[in-house]
This record gives C-alpha cells, structure tokens and sequence, in this order.
C-alpha cells in the first residue's frame, strides 16, 4: 500500500464530498481507540471544521485519557479541529431504568451495550445539526463487510465511511503515518460498550489478523478443501462464517416490499 497516497485519496474524497454537499465540516466520535483516532485525523486533514466528540458511558479512564490525548495532538496540527464533551452516562442510567427487563442476562448485556451506542450516535447527529456537519463513521473493513461487528443505526449510522474500504492492518498502518499517539497504537481493539476491560478479540474469538485471512479466502471464492487447514485456521473461518450469516442484514441495505403495480390498481 502507498500510505502516502492512501491518506491524500481519502483526504481528498472527504473534502470533495463535503464540499459538493453543501454541508460545513465533520463531526466524530473519539472513544480512544485506533478507528476513530484516524479518520477523526483524516478529516483533521480537509482543513474543514472538524468536531471530535467525547462521549462515556461509564467509561474506562483510560480510554478517556486516550482520547483527549489524541485530541490535543491533532489540535496542535490543525487549528480547524475543536473538541465536545457530553457525559452520557445519566442519560443511559435514566433510559436503562425505563426500560423492561424479563430476559436472560446475557441478552439484556448486549442489547444495553447496543443502547450505548445509539445514545452516542443521536448526541452526534444532533451536533451535526447544530452546526451542519457530516458525521463520519469510524467503521473499518473487516467490522463494516466482513463479520458485521458493529452496532445497527449506532456506530453503524453515520453520513460516510472514510476507512472502511481499509482493512485494520491498514489502519493501523496509515495510523502511523497519521502520527497518530502511541498510547492508541499500543491499545488493545475494544468497542468499549460493556464498561469493562473485553477486546473485540475477546468477543468475537479471533484476532483482526485472523479475521481478514477468513475474509480474503471467502472473498476470493477459495475452495478451502484443498488446503491444509489448521485446527486453528478451520475454528476462525468458522467464527467468520456465523458472524457474517448472522450480521448480513446490517451490511445490506434495508429491504424493501415492492408491493406489485396489479395490487395497486
């Protein structure tokens, strides 16, 4: 990958699709972690009026550190980026107490991580409308089209997806060329939507490594009997298999019922 040019291209996209939609600049989610670090960067890059927003939900401190340091490292290059900060957590508390419960635990878990990020993504839409900006989405590749590891019309809503045509590999990779800070380089991937210390390897039981040579090999149609597969290597296609069968609906657009001309009259 020419990194170089890999940035400018993005850069460049990000501007020219801003600038043909009318709209005034960018609004992103920080959380601490590498995915929103660099296309918080990238849009840094536009000279456009860039928006990072902090938003925790019970969160780790560290992932806050992360985040604010991030920040006022891109500050410090681009005087076009600002920062907000909203607590969400009374909100959450407020919402999960409203809420019913009657269901396994493990189920009432994800579907209150799921809450978190929608909560993150109606404070960032509703910023976007203050000041008439496009939120941009800090999904990559393998979460946004390979396994679907992202939340819908959470972090999955968003007005554009400058990384997710980047595998995390490359993320990583145009993260250091960014200058991104090394406490982010060095984090372990998490979502953050548990309040606990669980990386995304830790939930879905593979490493992104490993995720993108399940995606490459289903992608490229590889008839996978004719290789001399690991035990490893058969258990993590199988976790891309499942993951990918039980999230296609996000990674589709939405269906829609055609209802036929005759019925119509």
């Amino acid at each position: 990958m020419d990194t170089n040019k890999v940035i400018d291209h993005i850069t460049g996209w990000l501007k020219d699709y801003c600038e043909r939609n009318r709209q005034q600049g960018f609004v992103v989610g920080v959380s601490g972690g590498i995915d929103s670090a660099v296309t918080s960067a990238l849009c840094a890059r536009t000279g456009l009026p860039t928006l990072c927003v902090e938003m925790p939900i019970h969160q780790a401190q560290s992932h806050v550190t992360r985040a604010l340091e991030h920040v006022a490292r891109l500050q410090e290059r681009h005087p076009n980026v600002a920062l907000e900060r909203v607590d969400l957590t009374p909100t959450f508390e407020t919402m999960k107490a409203a809420l019913p419960t009657g269901a396994p635990q493990a189920a009432i878990d994800l579907a209150l991580a799921n809450t978190r990020a929608r909560l993150r993504m109606t404070t960032l839409y509703y910023l976007a409308g203050l000041h008439g900006r496009l939120v941009a989405g800090t999904g990559n590749k393998v979460e946004d089209f390979g396994v679907g590891f992202f939340t819908k019309y959470g972090d999955g809503g968003v007005d554009l997806s400058p990384i997710a045509d980047l595998t995390k590999t490359e993320v990583y990779t145009v993260a250091r060329a960014l200058g991104v800070v090394e406490s982010i380089l060095q984090a372990k991937p998490t979502d953050g939507l548990f309040g606990d210390d669980r990386s995304d390897e830790d939930q879905i039981g593979a490493s992104y490594p490993e995720l993108e040579w399940a995606m490459d090999l289903r992608d490229r149609e590889v008839d996978t009997a004719d290789l001399a597969l690991t035990e490893r290597q058969l258990k993590v296609l199988a976790i891309f298999d499942r993951r990918r069968a039980a999230n296609r609906h996000k990674m589709e657009p939405i269906p829609v019922c055609v209802i036929p001309a005759a019925l119509k009259g």
